[in-house]
């Protein structure tokens, strides 16, 4: 669940305010916008990732603005999975040995079986020998959801995930994004201008809350 109230944030002399939510846990939501009107800000305060000015803010029960940034690291590793547009796979590690850096990371036991069920259920099980630099641009993307999915977050934030994808492609990250969320019972935001997403959605029959920063 996300819930926030008066949330704000600053950068330097400039304050950014943004409208409540409160979505359930499990719910899925568009956070809409045009380039530069602050979909990748929301997500890094729901992230922890950017410190808030005011208001509350609080994710999978958790009150955010409280944290102190070693304890947001610490809560973020282990509930909440951030898939920017640059999808942060570590180019001199094999897929198997990201995925395992991101169990030591949240501080959970290293499970083969899980992570190559998380690999399986998204179709880059025989891909755990190659580096980031050997994959395409769809198979990166699924790796990434698989890491992800191998910590069943209970939120799971995605940035802008059909930027520059054909059709074809925007229609397998979507419904990459969505398997990954059943899978776990995730909270989903997907931040994007694409129309494209909203359509998928709706066909996947999907109720979908909407918080809008461009009006």
């Amino acid at each position: 669940m996300i819930r926030t109230r008066d949330l704000q944030t600053s950068y330097g002399a400039t304050t950014l305010s943004f409208a409540d939510v409160d979505w359930p846990q499990g719910s899925t939501a568009l956070l809409r916008g045009s380039s530069g009107s602050g979909k990748s800000t929301w997500l890094s305060l729901v992230s922890g990732l950017k410190p808030t000015a005011a208001g509350t803010l609080t994710v999978a029960g958790q009150a955010i603005q409280g944290l102190n940034a070693s304890q947001a690291d610490a809560f973020r590793a282990k509930h909440v999975a951030l898939l920017p547009q640059n999808l942060q796979l570590f180019d001199a590690l094999n897929v198997a040995d990201n995925m395992r850096l991101a169990q030591w990371a949240a501080g959970v036991p290293q499970s083969p079986q899980a992570m190559q069920a998380a690999l399986s259920a998204l179709g880059v099980a025989e891909l755990q020998a190659r580096l980031p630099h050997q994959l395409s641009g769809g198979q990166a993307q699924r790796v990434a959801l698989a890491r992800a999915l191998l910590l069943k977050p209970q939120v799971l934030l995605a940035d802008e995930p059909t930027a520059s994808l054909d059709d074809a492609n925007a229609a397998l990250a979507i419904a990459a994004l969505l398997q990954a969320q059943a899978a776990s019972q995730a909270t989903l935001v997907i931040a994007t201008h694409d129309t494209r997403v909203a359509v998928a959605l709706a066909r996947a029959h999907r109720l979908v809350f909407e918080l809008n920063l461009s009006s």
